[in-house]
């Protein structure tokens, strides 16, 4: 979910939080480009000796994202994901590398997460989304039809390029796992650019860091805190975060609704955290944050320490906390000198905006 205020200060403080040291060495600019795509605001920070390459690089990967929203739309009747929404039922489909890559992993992270995680709740996202917009909440009788749709196991992968639909009325929402696909990509795109350091943030709810700012040990991301007083944070080098939680009450018009639905019980999840993934990669740091947010401390600790580089934080309004890891750290209260290197002049940072 996003939550533009606390992407904004991370980002910022990822840009500007080096201090003055006293080795006379130069730095190079620091460039930034956002565009709306997906229903948020995606932002680039690269660091680069020239503004045309750094730009030309920038740009290159916002028009990835925006390939990649014409792939992965649900919103969007003419994307790819919608023509398989309409047409994969009982006949299977051909699609491109890109739907079948992410769908492919989309069912990966429901075999983890034994059903928790699960992108084929298409049917009942959209009508808990049309309880948000002030229609009734769904009767028991219109919820136990919706849940007979849903299925990560009545997806058929046909390898190298086919899908079927083993139920009449699926449908597939990759919005759980979609943007980290497309940070991944993004960051892609910039490797084959040759950008070196570089901070791709989707909308605040996925950030990438690829390598780190010059003299720093990576690109420092504070983290959601519903209580504002942990203040956790995460050091990003090749690795990704992202954060999940549900929709609070006071932005709903009816407080039984909600953005994540529970694929088990078929309604909108009830929890009091707000839950922040550390994994390799934004598509794994996307789908992670809703299955643990999903799942709960409790299983969800068993999940990452099961996992390879993987770290997990829950912070509730209160300000209880729980953390899980099978590597990377995330720190609360604050980052002791020693935790970051800092050898480096204060950066410029020079914007472009679409």
């Amino acid at each position: 979910m996003p939550w533009s205020k606390t992407a904004i200060v991370g980002l910022l403080l990822a840009a500007f939080s080096a201090t003055s040291a006293t080795a006379p060495e130069l730095t190079a600019p620091l460039f930034h480009k956002n565009k709306y795509i997906m229903g948020t605001v995606f932002e680039i920070v690269v660091y680069d000796p020239s503004s045309a390459h750094a730009a030309q690089a920038m740009e290159a990967a916002l028009k990835e994202i925006v390939r990649l929203d014409g792939v992965m739309s649900n919103y969007k009747t003419d994307s790819e994901l919608s023509r398989l929404n309409r047409t994969a039922h009982f006949r299977a489909q051909v699609v491109s590398p890109d739907l079948f890559r992410v769908i492919e992993e989309s069912l990966r992270y429901s075999r983890l997460s034994g059903g928790k995680f699960d992108v084929t709740v298409g049917p009942l996202v959209d009508r808990w989304k049309a309880a948000l917009r002030g229609e009734p909440t769904p009767s028991p009788a219109e919820e136990e039809k919706l849940r007979a749709c849903v299925g990560f196991e009545k997806v058929e992968l046909i390898p190298p390029n086919q899908i079927e639909f083993h139920s009449p009325c699926l449908q597939i929402d990759l919005g759980a796992i979609g943007k980290g696909y497309a940070v991944d990509r993004a960051v892609d795109i910039l490797r084959a650019s040759e950008i070196e350091s570089a901070l791709v943030d989707a909308g605040g709810s996925t950030f990438y860091g690829m390598g780190s700012p010059p003299g720093h040990a990576g690109w420092l991301v504070h983290l959601r805190d519903p209580s504002n007083k942990i203040d956790p944070q995460v050091m990003l080098c090749e690795n990704s975060v992202s954060t999940s939680e549900q929709t609070p009450k006071s932005l709903l018009g009816n407080e039984s609704a909600g953005h994540i639905i529970d694929p088990e019980t078929g309604v909108p999840l009830k929890t009091r955290y707000a839950l922040s993934v550390v994994a390799k990669t934004g598509t794994a740091s996307d789908a992670l944050s809703t299955t643990l947010l999903l799942v709960g401390p409790e299983k969800g600790r068993g999940l990452v320490e099961g996992m390879r580089n993987v770290a997990a934080i829950w912070v509730s309004p209160e300000g209880q906390t729980e953390i899980a890891s099978s590597g990377p750290r995330i720190l609360t209260g604050g980052i002791s000198p020693s935790d970051v290197s800092v050898t480096g002049p204060t950066p410029k940072i020079h914007k472009e905006q679409e």
